[in-house]
């Protein structure tokens, strides 16, 4: 079905038409990737972070392909392989002694998990978040997701969420009280443009959930495993949230999410449950992945500062392999697609930002040639 010449317009006549695409991608290598004509991209989007270990890598590829030559599925009435292994390797790259994971299979599901289960242990029902926040397109997740755009259409949605201004500790104090059940944080907003947290801000964060009660959220879906140089973003404010919430990069690509809660946090028989998260094969995948991230971590910081003194003409936001760039509502489009042109595929975020979020294992000479073209691109 891959290389059906036609899928194009069947896509056209029997997809809902939810997505605005004009690049048909048939494979994946490493940090390229090639479309139906055969043109290959550098791939600074990577599933937008979610191809962490680049396409297709060796170790990935195997642990998935061995765990399903043995079992694709199986309930989670029973215990399931590789599924206790991961729990724990999540629960020490995490750095929350005592914590225990929950599975899931997208990010949304992820904050969803989070939701619930901050709702059921503090006994509270309000949530506080972020304008430019985002956290996924289910009602739930979509309650604590400010965007007015995709949010307003399926309203009312709960639980019920207010938001303040991203870095207002004074606007937060005023409205966390004994009813908040939990706030919500991205430490760096990425669909917002790569938006890093001010100075003190996660700190405060955790502050004012310890004298409220309140649980302290961090949305990792985007930041998490490994992206920004430490396993999570957090990580790097010195704090640690009661619940963090991890997706995209966990599996290289494979469906896969899942929250860490802190010791003492953690849903009771029956409390929730999923037919497909935690899977044999997502476990596998999520495992070999964590292996090769382990690898390469150390080396974030030196690919982060080239990708910065390479674009600094254009004064980057960097964070790690995260890199927000302001082009303008306008101008980015252009800039995106003329990127494109020159075999390097990037993103515009919201505000006008263009987004770069390559694999993990990006080379040097890859990260020349991705800023060599973006430059030449915004000139």
């Amino acid at each position: 079905m891959t290389n059906n010449p036609d899928s194009k317009e069947l896509d056209s006549r029997y997809f809902m038409q939810a997505f605005k695409r004009n690049l048909k991608i048939v494979k994946g290598s490493g940090s390229y990737v090639w479309d139906d004509e055969g043109k290959k991209y550098l791939d600074c989007v990577a599933g937008i972070a979610v191809c962490s270990t680049g396409h297709c890598h060796p170790k990935v590829v195997e642990a998935i392909c061995s765990q399903a030559k043995e079992l694709i599925h199986v309930s989670n009435l029973y215990y399931v392989p590789n599924q206790g292994e991961l729990a724990e390797k999540l629960v020490e790259i995490s750095g929350l002694k005592g914590g225990r994971v929950f599975m899931a299979n997208s990010g949304a599901e992820a904050n969803e998990a989070a939701l619930k289960l901050a709702r059921i242990r503090t006994g509270r029902s309000k949530f506080i978040s972020f304008k430019d926040g985002f956290h996924g397109r289910t009602c739930a997740s979509l309650a604590v997701t400010h965007k007015p755009a995709i949010r307003e259409p399926f309203g009312p949605l709960q639980p019920y969420c207010d938001f303040v201004d991203y870095g207002d500790l004074e606007a937060l104090k005023e409205l966390a009280g004994r009813d908040t059940a939990g706030i919500f944080v991205e430490c760096i907003q990425g669909e917002a443009g790569v938006i890093p947290a001010p100075e003190g801000f996660l700190k405060g964060i955790r502050e004012i959930c310890d004298d409220t009660g309140a649980l302290m959220i961090t949305d990792e879906v985007q930041t998490g495993m490994g992206r920004t140089g430490s396993w999570f973003a957090y990580q790097n404010a010195g704090v640690n949230p009661d619940i963090v919430t991890i997706a995209k990069g966990i599996a290289s690509g494979f469906p896969m999410g899942a929250i860490v809660a802190r010791e003492g946090l953690s849903f009771n028989p029956g409390e929730h449950g999923s037919t497909f998260a935690g899977g044999p094969v997502a476990c596998a995948a999520a495992l070999a992945t964590i292996g090769v991230i382990e690898e390469i971590l150390p080396r974030i910081p030196e690919k982060s500062e080239r990708f910065r003194n390479s674009l600094s003409a254009l004064n980057p936001r960097v964070e790690g392999l995260m890199i927000g760039i302001s082009a303008g509502e306008d101008k980015c489009p252009g800039v995106q697609q003329r990127c494109q042109e020159k075999g390097v595929l990037v993103n515009c975020a919201g505000h006008g930002n263009l987004r770069l979020v390559p694999p993990l294992t990006i080379s040097d000479s890859e990260i020349d040639i991705a800023a060599e073209a973006i430059n030449a691109s915004f000139d």
